[in-house]
């Protein structure tokens, strides 16, 4: 199964927050290189912490991604 970049995040806290909207919504999400930035001790890595989803969800859950996030009350 190809993985395609949907995110790149710097804070761990942010790729974490994205990855839990993107299951929640029925996509299948990977984070990548999270392990990098939290041994570091920081949040910058080379290349950044990736989220990844399967190539054939990746067109929506970019949409998906760049739809604001509204609470719900």
């Amino acid at each position: 199964m190809d993985l395609v970049t949907v995110l790149t995040a710097l804070d761990p806290g942010d790729a974490q927050l994205a990855r839990s909207r993107l299951e929640a919504a029925g996509f299948h999400p990977v984070i990548v290189n999270e392990d990098t930035a939290l041994w570091m001790g920081t949040a910058i890595t080379i290349g950044g912490i990736l989220l990844q989803v399967p190539e054939a969800e990746a067109s929506d859950a970019k949409e998906f991604l760049e739809t604001p996030n509204t609470p719900t009350e």
